[in-house]
């Protein structure tokens, strides 16, 4: 209930805003406004939403493959780590925005450049997440297993992999609340569809309210993604959610 009672709080507050200042609904609808707008333009809305929810998802999915797979590479080569790690951070130092337009220039208008502007965003909290929980498992259980003379493949994949799985689903976590961020800004910047884009062209024709109807549908899917990685990370590590 608090979320709820916290939510309707807000829209009340707004609503009031709204009311007091006088703003035209052109620069700041009303929550009732764009509730309207919602309903009215639903069938327009839920085909937006479908095609950022795909972009979403299979940049999560592919986000999470390729930062699980660098974290793993990284704790079983310490030359590979040495030449890529650093590569890997620096490629964070560059702004998301600045890298869209050349994603767009390279992949095109459709969905692919999105999901990969969504894989790019995803993949570091993956890599560093998992990575941290590669290095952090419990010494005693390595030494147990070297005295049972382990291979280093075995111990990295029966025993450091399956003891950082809580590390990977916070990472997981991250990576779906951050999923969105790069589906849009990919939208924003060059697309033929998706509700990043129906912002876009809402906000050129001075229709915010309808700009603010697709901002609350992304909100939804936003949270959607989240509760369902949440749920499947869950899954995977049982006993930390039995711990909490």
């Amino acid at each position: 209930m608090r979320p709820l009672v916290t939510a309707v709080g807000l829209l009340l507050g707004w609503e009031g805003l709204v009311w007091l200042t006088g703003a035209p609904p052109y620069i700041l609808p009303p929550p009732s406004r764009v509730l309207t707008v919602l309903i009215e333009r639903l069938d327009l809305l839920l085909a937006e939403a479908l095609w950022t929810a795909a972009e979403m998802l299979i940049g999560l999915l592919l986000g999470l493959a390729l930062g699980a797979a660098l974290a793993v590479a990284f704790a079983a080569s310490a030359g590979w780590r040495r030449w890529a790690l650093p590569l890997v951070v620096a490629s964070q130092a560059i702004p998301v925005i600045a890298i869209a337009p050349l994603l767009v220039l390279w992949l095109g208008y459709g969905m692919a450049s999105k999901v990969a502007m969504a894989a790019l965003v995803i993949f570091f909290p993956v890599v560093s997440t998992l990575y941290d929980g590669l290095r952090r498992t419990d010494q005693g259980w390595l030494d147990l297993a070297r005295t049972m003379d382990a291979n280093p493949r075995a111990i990295l994949l029966q025993i450091r992999l399956p003891a950082a799985l809580p590390a990977l689903a916070s990472g997981a976590r991250i990576a779906a609340a951050v999923a969105p961020i790069g589906a849009v800004i990919g939208e924003w910047v060059g697309a033929s569809a998706g509700l990043g884009y129906l912002m876009t062209l809402s906000l050129a024709r001075g229709q915010t309210p309808l700009a603010f109807a697709a901002l609350v549908v992304l909100c939804l899917l936003g949270l959607a993604l989240y509760h369902a990685t949440d749920r499947a990370a869950r899954r995977l590590v049982p006993w930390q959610s039995q711990g909490e």
